[in-house]
Formats: C-alpha cells, sequence, structure tokens
C-alpha cells in the first residue's frame, strides 16, 4: 500500500484535498473553526471546531457531495504572502489559527496562504493549481480528536480522507484497504481468541487466550527445536537487571528513553530489561574459554520491555511487553563470516516452513551516519570502519543483493535487517542480524587463542522471528487467519450429527486423535450440525469432522478440508497418517 507522504505528487494532491474538505465543511457549516490539515501515510485529515455538533454518517455524505460540487466548479488555487501581522488580523476571529501564528518566531516572518474561490486557509503548501485536480478522493472515517493531542483541551472533529490523480487508482486503493481490514491481526486476533489488550492491565501489554498461547508456545517450541538442530545453546535469564549492568552495556547512556522507569530494591537500581544481550554477555563471562570453544551461540525466548508512547502501540504490532526470540554467537574473527552465513541461511529455512515466498526477501545493511550529532551511536571510529567493512564484506561474498542505509544501524554496530513483504502494506523488518565489536570490550570478554593470548571475542546479534508477539501479527495478516495446520491452534473439529446415536463415537474419534498429539476439539452442543459447521467454517479451523450413522457403523471419518466443500470418508487411521505427514511438512 503507497504511502501518501513519501509521493511528492500525492502529498501535494492530498494536503490540497484537505482544504477542499475544509472549504465544503464551512459551507455547511458555517461557524466552523480549523486547526490542522496534515498530509499523513494513508492521505490526510482536517481537525475541525464544530461547536456542541458531533457529525453523523449524513454529515460525510453531505460534506463529500459539496466537496465533489466545488471540485467540478474547477477554481484555482492561489498562494499569497502575508505579514504575521496581516495574518493576526486575517484570522481574527479563529482562535486556532491565532495560536498557530502566534507560535510563529518573529513578527516579520513570511507566511503563506492559499485560497479557492470563498475559502482561505493558512498553509505552507504546496498545492495543485485547481480543485478540479482532486476530484477523485474518498473520505474515509472521522472521530474525536483532541486540540492539540491534549485531554485537558477541547475535543475537535477530525475528518480523514484520501486523494489520487484518476479514479482507477482511487480504486485500487480503497480495495487495498479492504483487504487491510479481513487481515487486520486485531480483528482477527479478536475472532479467533488469540489475545486481548486490557487497558486495566496496561496498553501494549498483551493477554494471550487459550488459542492464543497454544500459537505463541508452538511458535517457541519450533524456533527452539530449530535453534539446537543448529547448535544453539538455550538459557533462561530474569527480566530485570540492574542499572550498572545497562551502565555497563552502554545502553543507559543510549537506550534509557525507551526503557521503564528505574525501581529502587533495597538500596540497588534495576530496570526492566529492554533487550538480552548484557544477560548473554555476563554468561559468557561466567567461564574461561578456549579458542576451539568457539563459536558459542547462546540463545534464549525471552521477554523484554521497552516503553512506547501509548498512541503508537498496535495489537501485537508495536508492544510494550514482548518475547524476543533471540541469540548470541560468540566468534572469533575469523568465524564470522561462516556464522554470518549461517544465521542467514536460518532465516530462509524458518521463512519456507511458513511459506513465506523468500525470494521477495530485501536485504538492508544498515549504517552508522558518521555526521549525526545526536549521540547515538558509540564514539569509536576504528571499531565502526571495522564492523561496517567486515559486513559489508560478507554481503558481498555471499553474493545478497543487499542496499545500503545511513543513520540505522544499533548504537554498537551495524547490522542486517531482512525486510519481509507481507500480503498488504510495505515491507517490515522481521529477522535481524548485528555485528558488534563493542559490548565484548565494554563487559572485558576473552578467549585464550592458540599461542596462550587473551583475545576478544566478536558478537553476532541475531532474532529470526523477532519477536514472537509481532511474528505472530504477521502470521495472522499473511494467513488472513488461516493458520497452517501444523501450527493452528485447533487443528480438528468434530461434530457429531446427533448426540443420542453418534456422540459415543465422536468421543472414541477425539481420544484417538488426542492420543496422536492432535489438537481436537468436540462440539457436542445441542445446535443443528450446519449452524456447528459455520461456527467451525468461521473459527478457520482447517478440517472439519462430521460424524453420522455411516460413520458410526463402518467406523470411518468423513472430513472436510478448510476452503474446500468436498467431504471424504477414510479410516481414522488414514486420517490420522494424513495429518503427521501434512505436520511433518509444515503444511
Amino acid at each position: 500500500m503507497i504511502n501518501i507522504k513519501e509521493d511528492e505528487r500525492l502529498s501535494k494532491l492530498n494536503h490540497s484535498c484537505a482544504h477542499l474538505m475544509a472549504q465544503a465543511v464551512k459551507h455547511l457549516f458555517p461557524d466552523a473553526k480549523f486547526w490542522v490539515g496534515p498530509v499523513i501515510e494513508e492521505g490526510f485529515y482536517y481537525d475541525i471546531d464544530l461547536g456542541d455538533k458531533v457529525l453523523t454518517d449524513e454529515d460525510i455524505e453531505a460534506i463529500s457531495k459539496e466537496m465533489k460540487k466545488l471540485a467540478k466548479d474547477g477554481k484555482k488555487i492561489v498562494r499569497q504572502e502575508i505579514s504575521k501581522q496581516e495574518a493576526l488580523e486575517m484570522f481574527k476571529n479563529d482562535p486556532y489559527k491565532l495560536d498557530l501564528i502566534n507560535n510563529m518566531d518573529e513578527d516579520n516572518t513570511v507566511i503563506s496562504c492559499y485560497s479557492q474561490g470563498d475559502f482561505t486557509d493558512l498553509c505552507r503548501g504546496p498545492h495543485v493549481d485547481s480543485v478540479k485536480e482532486l476530484k477523485n478522493f474518498k473520505l474515509l472515517k472521522f472521530s474525536g480528536a483532541y486540540w492539540k493531542g491534549d485531554s485537558n483541551n477541547k475535543m475537535l472533529q477530525r475528518i480523514y480522507g484520501i486523494c489520487f490523480d484518476n479514479e482507477e487508482d482511487l480504486n485500487k486503493h480503497l480495495q487495498e484497504l479492504e483487504e487491510a481490514k479481513e487481515r487486520d491481526h486485531r480483528k482477527l486476533g479478536k475472532d479467533l481468541g488469540i489475545f486481548m489488550i486490557s487497558d486495566l492491565i496496561g496498553k501494549g501489554m498483551p493477554l494471550y487466550l487459550p488459542n492464543g498461547y497454544v500459537l505463541w508456545r508452538g511458535l517457541q517450541n519450533y524456533i527452539t527445536d530449530k535453534e539446537i538442530k543448529y547448535g544453539y545453546k538455550h538459557v533462561h535469564t530474569p527480566d530485570v537487571g540492574t542499572k550498572q549492568l545497562y551502565e555497563t552495556s552502554g545502553h543507559w547512556d543510549h537506550y534509557k528513553e525507551n526503557m521503564f522507569p528505574a525501581m529502587e530494591v533495597d538500596g540497588e537500581t534495576y530496570v526492566l530489561r529492554p533487550m538480552n544481550c548484557p544477560h548473554h554477555m555476563v554468561i559468557f563471562g561466567n567461564d574461561i574459554h578456549s579458542y576451539r570453544d568457539l563459536p558459542l551461540r547462546i540463545a534464549e525466548v525471552a521477554n523484554d520491555f521497552r516503553y512506547e508512547a501509548a498512541g503508537a502501540c498496535k495489537g501485537l504490532e508495536r508492544v510494550r511487553a514482548m518475547t524476543q526470540n533471540d541469540s548470541h554467537i560468540f566468534c572469533r574473527p575469523d568465524q564470522v563470516e561462516e556464522e554470518f552465513k549461517s544465521v542467514v541461511n536460518l532465516i530462509m529455512e524458518v521463512y519456507g516452513d511458513f511459506n513465506v515466498d523468500v525470494s521477495k526477501f530485501q536485504f538492508r545493511l544498515s549504517l552508522r551516519d558518521k555526521n549525526s550529532k545526536t549521540n547515538k551511536y558509540y564514539d569509536d571510529d576504528e571499531m565502526w570502519d571495522k564492523a561496517e567493512n567486515a559486513l559489508r564484506k560478507v554481503l558481498t561474498d555471499m553474493n545478497l543483493d543487499f542496499f545500503e542505509a545511513k543513520d540505522e544501524a544499533a548504537f554498537y554496530g551495524p547490522k542486517l535487517d531482512v525486510l519481509v513483504k507481507p500480503a498488504v502494506g510495505p515491507a517490515v523488518t522481521i529477522p535481524t542480524v548485528q555485528l558488534d565489536f563493542l559490548l565484548p570490550k565494554n563487559f572485558e570478554l576473552s578467549y585464550i587463542d592458540e599461542n596462550g593470548e587473551k583475545k576478544t571475542p566478536v558478537v553476532i546479534h541475531r532474532a529470526i522471528l523477532g519477536s514472537i508477539d509481532r511474528f505472530m501479527a504477521f502470521l495472522l495478516e499473511e494467513t488472513k487467519g488461516n493458520l497452517p495446520l501444523w501450527i493452528a491452534p485447533v487443528q480438528v473439529k468434530i461434530l457429531p450429527v446427533n448426540n443420542e446415536y453418534h456422540l459415543d463415537y465422536a468421543n472414541e474419534v477425539l481420544n484417538k486423535l488426542v492420543d496422536a498429539d492432535i489438537r481436537v476439539e468436540l462440539d457436542d452442543r445441542e445446535e443443528k450440525v450446519g449452524y456447528r459447521m459455520r461456527e467451525a467454517v468461521m473459527q478457520k479451523v482447517p478440517f472439519i469432522l462430521v460424524l453420522g450413522q455411516k460413520e458410526v457403523d463402518d467406523k470411518l471419518i468423513s472430513y472436510r478440508r478448510r476452503g474446500s466443500q468436498d467431504t471424504i470418508t477414510v479410516s481414522y487411521e488414514e486420517f490420522i497418517d494424513l495429518l503427521k505427514q501434512e505436520i511433518k511438512e509444515h503444511k
């Protein structure tokens, strides 16, 4: 889905359309006053004071109709530059515009405004030449919004819209929006009983319901077993650490704004950990290591906590409490390339198991910006040059098609971000691989080389699923909730046609499936089988069994596969073999 802000033409078009909407509102509601109407990724919005009036669907329809009328009229959009004093006089009856003007720096500031017919608005621009260019728009939704985002201020009315150059592009975008609604993991999470968010618990703190925990545990077990095959050693560490731990790592100076507030306990300062690398550094430093011991691959499925602004929290995609599939590989410099290749191969294998098209992966080498004045990066030019060149060489030697991005690195080193293209929307970063020469130095880590001398290891940070929470959101949206059989919370639903005659056999089949480690549920409610079937379909269960008299008499199973109208009858031994084979093949 296109980002309107990043397209120069569409940004200008949507900015202009916000003014067109404001003009239409002013025609219908003459006392309306306007705050701001910016362009956003999804189009535009305008915040409007309508007094005691609360907008309705009928109002939005009327505004849209008036906008079409104005666009057809085709008035020119004219820019005018005025002084601050002239602006104060022009907008003297609009307290919101006066607030904007009075907050401008100097009295002699040149201010621009744009006029179209009988409507003039304060604005930097730029705008299109004529309102005739704005006819392909759609008002999408409306809501309340506090002035300046402050709940102590007045509630304004916010109207969202989108505008394109032609009807074809607009309709295409609207179709994509509908597709995105169907795939929204927040809706699917609710419908399928995966997770919930409660303000009583806290924003950005997901609660996993029974189906969600089955999925969560399945992902955890899958990635843990996969990592064991790749030679990882798993550990378990606390969810908190001392302030001193993060001062040692350097995170306290560079990352504390993203941490929860510190806690004082028994004269010591503790924080909820935002990442796991400091804990793993301490584990490595607990023992003496020979060069023969390396690489040492330490892994953990660990809880982390990061402070996100309340407005930024979004379902499982952006949370304050998360579970990271994390690992730190301690290796010799001569092992970096081999270990890096192994991580990339693991990424490809894992995402292949989830039927993600890895051929569409984008590889971004995220580097520091040498000219950054924000203290964002650890100050060691030699370390950075060494790390960036090492990672660039590995990517080149692997023949990976990558691009470089300045000012996207971690504070301690460059990283490879793997951008995964979802079914809807722009590519997102899920797997990451980071090269780190700093933390092992900060923690004074060492190994004994072949000459008996102490050397500092290199650390590779990597996360394959990223956070399990965010990966779950990705998986729900990618599959529309039609989760693959092997990971589905409920793999089989059993529906006896008539409890009086068929329930005993249904329980017999249930027990056979349970014994075969199949996740199965029996729906024996006194409802018509068609009603129960529709519910099972809505719950997106991969296999639905309907057991009637024929199945009871012949000791058979009749199943319907998700997405098919065909009913297939087999013995339950054959059915179990089918399930086990498909689970093994990650179908």
